[in-house]
């Protein structure tokens, strides 16, 4: 069809007698180059339009076929369109380079189809996984595995149809990939191990991007950014990258903090011995004030107990557990408990406890300072409190010496 409408046109032309057979050969072709850049113009102006008009529906399907089509589409009008002009030029030339017209256009029909695929699956991918298109989005990491494997399926089989169109055996290829794929497992056995390790992580899922890990057993703790194939990036609290081989990762133990349902507040209050009258109301008081708290989780353990004589105070205990998993929101949170039980304490003319000590002198004993006297039989080192200062203490220890 090409060959009877090329003789039609340069029969048509050559009838004015005017021009020599390379004009009209430079005709043409601009004939079929200006034909082909305006195909291209209004296809593409047409599908923008379709575009435009699908927008508007509730299907997203449609947009993200036809957004993935546009620019494969105007590559094909002229990779066809170059074609003929290269089949024009073969008709009035017999250079060797002009043979391989028809390869060169399989194989460019190939690159077309795989350049559109590749990027219908990018299309496919931003829709499962965006909040503003899905209501239900589908996890990051689950549909970047799947993509990538679907790109990796499209490049290989159009790498093998290639060969093919260019007159290798592709079983060939297949038993030499064979044979070579021993030689290279044996030579890339570490580069294997971080491959399939990338799998077990996009199939068990212990992580995905976005989360906080840490490992008890390697110096591993930050923010997931990106999990490859081989590598997995992880950006540390101090915004330093640390890429981990993805081997590792079957091989140690691994926290994921960001799928904890709570925070945990645990601490200990000690108050002064002098206050043991008022132990039972202060942990009365504290346990309700934790109750009727609205960032106080009370699905979980809530536990508000004296829980040991200190060597310089009477022991609280304080385990509960917030709502949020928030870091900020979790401190903000912990102090104004921390606040509160303090209130408490001091409601009840108590104090919080701090280390203290004790000093005993035998009878007859005299202590002198610098600005005062002292005899054994009076009080060593009271601070009003009930309770002896270190300082003074540590002072008294100095002069019995």
């Amino acid at each position: 069809m090409i060959g009877e409408t090329l003789s039609i046109l340069n029969s048509w032309i050559k009838e004015f007698g005017m021009l020599s057979e390379g004009w009209r050969a430079g005709i043409l072709i601009f004939m079929l180059v200006f034909a082909t850049a305006t195909a291209a113009f209004i296809a593409s102006r047409v599908i923008a339009a379709l575009e435009n008009k699908f927008s508007a529906t509730r299907n997203l399907w449609d947009d993200a076929i036809l957004h993935a089509a546009r620019k494969p589409v105007v590559a094909f009008i002229w990779l066809q369109g170059v074609y003929w002009a290269a089949e024009v030029a073969h008709h009035f030339s017999d250079a060797e380079v002009f043979k391989a017209n028809g390869t060169l256009l399989q194989i460019g029909f190939v690159w077309v189809l795989v350049w559109a695929m590749l990027r219908l699956v990018k299309e496919a991918e931003n829709i499962l996984t965006s909040p503003m298109k899905m209501r239900k989005p589908m996890d990051y990491t689950t549909v970047n595995a799947i993509s990538k494997l679907l790109r990796a399926v499209v490049i290989i089989t159009a790498v093998l149809t290639a060969l093919q169109t260019l007159g290798f055996s592709i079983s060939g290829v297949l038993a030499f990939g064979g044979v070579g794929g021993i030689a290279v497992g044996f030579a890339a056995k570490d580069l294997l191990a971080n491959f399939f390790g990338g799998f077990i992580i996009h199939l068990d899922r212990p992580f995905k991007v976005g989360d906080w890990v840490r490992s008890p057993d390697r110096n591993i703790e930050g923010t997931v950014e990106h999990i490859g194939w081989r590598l997995t990036t992880i950006r540390t609290f101090d915004q330093r990258p640390l890429y981990v081989p993805n081997a590792a990762f079957t091989t140690i133990a691994v926290e994921n903090p960001s799928r904890m349902f709570n925070r945990r507040i645990s601490e200990t209050i000690g108050i002064r011995y002098a206050d043991i009258s008022s132990m039972k109301q202060i942990v009365d008081d504290v346990r309700d004030m934790l109750k009727n708290h609205e960032e106080i989780d009370l699905d979980r353990t809530l536990i508000v107990n004296f829980l040991a004589y200190g060597p310089s105070s009477l022991d609280i205990m304080v385990y509960t557990f917030t709502k949020t998993t928030q870091w900020v929101r979790f401190h903000e949170i912990k102090e104004d408990v921390l606040l509160k039980i303090s209130e408490i304490i001091e409601s009840h003319g108590a104090e919080i406890a701090f280390p203290t000590r004790t000093l005993h002198l035998p009878e007859g004993v005299k202590v002198s300072g610098d600005n005062h006297e002292q005899s054994a039989s009076e009080p060593a080192g009271k601070d009003g409190r009930g309770q002896d200062s270190g300082t003074q203490a540590e002072k008294q220890n100095d002069s019995s010496r």
